[in-house]
C-alpha cells in the first residue's frame, strides 16, 4: 500500500485493524480458561501487557490517577491521526470532523451503556460538571449538596454560582470507613431540605479511592425530588458499571486517566429529559429540542484526540474491563494488606476491599504528606502525590495495569523504612 492510500484509509481504522489486535487477542485467548480474579495474580500475563508501555527507568510511577500515559499501540495511532489531520487541515475540519466525533461519542456511549443522544465528548471532568453546575436553572435560595472530599474545581464552581446567583451550599463529610452503604446514604439525606435542587457525589473519591453507592444515593435523592450529578473522573475505565443502572441525572468523567486517551478528552452524560433545562457554557446556534449537542460548543480543538478515543477503547476492550478491574483491585490489596496494622501507618481508604479498586491513600503519623511524598521520590525513587485536606492526610497511591508486584514490594519496604 502506498503512502497516499494508507493515509486515505487511516481515518476509518482503529487498533482493531492492526497486528497488535491479533497479538493481544491471542494472549487473552491463551488465558481465557482463568477467571478474572485468577488472572489478576498472573504476573506473566500482565508482564506482557507492561511491554506495551514506555516507562521511565528513573522512578516507579504510582501516580497514574492524574494522567496515565498511553500504551505504545495507542500512542502510535495517535501520532498517525495527528499527521492525517495536519495533511488535510481545513478540508477535514469542514467535512469529516463532526461525523467522526459522533462515531467516537457513540463508541463511548456503548461502553458506558447509555443512549448515543445522551452523551457528548468534552475535554475533561471539570468541563463536564461545570457545564451542569453553571448551566443549572438556579433561583436565589436554592440549595446544593456536596462533600468536602469532592474535587476542588467543582467546589469552586459551586462557590462562584453561590456568589453570583445566591444559592446555598451544604457540604458533608463522607464517612471514611462505613459499616454499610446506608451510613453514606444517610449522611447525604440529612443535608437535603425542601430547597435542595442538586446533589453532587463522587463515584470514586479521588483522594481516597472510596467507591460510593451511587444507585442508592440516587434513589434516595430522587425520592425527595433532588437531581444527582456524579463525578466519575476515576470510575470510567476503572470499574465496570452501567450508566442506566446508576440512574443518575448527570455524569462527567475524564478519559486521560483510566482509559489512557490523549490529554484533552472526557465526556458528559445527561439524562434525556434533563438536556433542555441546562444552559450551555458557551452559546450554540439553534438546535432541536433534546439535542445534547447544544451543550457541546467548545470551538476549534485538537480533533486527533477525539479520533484516538476509538483506539483507546479498542485497547481497553481487548484486555476487558472485568480483567482490568480485578487486576487493579488486586494490586491495591497486595500492598495495603502488607502495611495494614503497622504502627504509625494510617490507611485512609475503606478496609472493605469492595469499597475501593486501584486507588488507596496511606499516611505516616506525625509526618506531613508533602514531606512523605518528597522522601518517597528523593530517597526511594517512587512517584506519588501528597493529599493534605478534607480529613485526609497521606499520599495517594494509584498503580495501573503495567505496575508489577515487585514495584509494590519496593514501595512497601520504603514505607516500613520511613516508619
Amino acid at each position: 500500500m502506498d503512502k497516499r492510500t494508507f493515509l486515505k484509509n487511516l481515518i476509518g481504522t482503529t487498533l482493531a485493524a492492526t497486528p497488535f489486535y491479533n497479538e493481544i487477542g491471542q494472549l487473552v485467548e491463551l488465558n481465557d480458561k482463568f477467571s478474572a480474579e485468577e488472572l489478576a495474580q498472573n504476573e506473566d500475563f500482565w508482564g506482557k501487557i507492561r511491554k506495551d508501555y514506555l516507562l521511565k527507568p528513573d522512578y516507579i510511577n504510582l501516580e497514574n490517577g492524574y494522567y496515565c500515559m498511553m500504551p505504545q499501540p495507542t500512542l502510535e495511532r495517535y501520532l498517525e491521526r495527528i499527521r492525517y489531520i495536519n495533511l488535510h487541515a481545513s478540508y477535514y475540519m469542514r467535512t469529516d470532523q463532526w461525523r467522526n466525533k459522533a462515531k467516537s461519542a457513540a463508541a463511548l456511549a456503548q461502553l458506558a451503556k447509555c443512549n448515543n443522544d445522551e452523551l457528548i465528548i468534552t475535554r475533561n471532568t471539570t468541563e463536564s460538571l461545570d457545564t451542569i453546575i453553571q448551566g443549572f436553572p438556579w433561583k436565589r435560595g436554592d440549595e446544593a449538596v456536596m462533600a468536602n472530599q469532592d474535587y476542588g474545581a467543582m467546589l469552586n464552581m459551586f462557590k462562584q454560582v453561590e456568589a453570583r446567583q445566591g444559592i446555598v451550599l451544604k457540604a458533608i463529610d463522607v464517612p471514611m470507613n462505613p459499616s454499610r452503604d446506608e451510613v453514606i446514604v444517610e449522611a447525604y439525606r440529612k443535608a437535603i431540605t425542601p430547597k435542595t435542587r442538586l446533589l453532587m457525589v463522587c463515584h470514586m473519591i479521588n483522594i481516597t479511592g472510596h467507591i460510593l453507592p451511587i444507585r442508592k444515593i440516587c434513589d434516595m435523592a430522587h425520592s425527595l425530588g433532588v437531581e444527582v450529578m456524579v463525578d466519575g473522573a476515576h470510575a470510567f475505565g476503572h470499574i465496570d458499571f452501567d450508566m442506566k443502572e446508576l440512574d443518575c441525572d448527570y455524569y462527567g468523567t475524564s478519559l486521560h486517566k483510566w482509559m489512557s486517551v490523549p490529554l484533552g478528552a472526557g465526556f458528559l452524560y445527561v439524562k434525556k429529559d434533563k438536556i433542555d433545562k441546562i444552559w450551555p457554557l458557551m452559546a450554540e446556534g439553534k438546535t432541536e429540542p433534546g439535542d445534547i449537542k447544544r451543550l457541546n460548543h467548545i470551538g476549534t480543538h485538537p480533533v486527533a484526540t477525539d479520533l484516538t478515543i476509538l483506539d483507546a477503547i479498542d485497547y481497553h476492550n481487548m484486555i476487558g474491563i472485568a480483567r482490568k478491574e480485578a487486576r487493579l483491585r488486586y494490586l491495591k490489596s497486595y500492598w495495603v494488606e502488607k502495611v495494614r496494622g503497622i504502627e504509625n501507618i494510617v490507611l485512609n481508604t475503606p478496609q472493605d476491599k469492595d469499597r475501593s479498586c486501584a486507588i488507596a491513600n496511606v499516611g505516616i503519623k506525625q509526618m506531613k504528606p508533602s514531606d512523605m511524598a518528597k522522601s518517597l521520590m528523593q530517597n526511594y525513587n517512587i512517584w506519588t502525590v501528597a493529599i493534605d485536606g478534607a480529613g485526609v492526610h497521606g499520599c495517594r497511591i494509584t498503580p495501573n495495569v503495567y505496575t508489577t508486584t515487585q514495584e509494590l514490594d519496593r514501595f512497601v519496604e520504603a514505607l516500613k523504612d520511613m516508619v
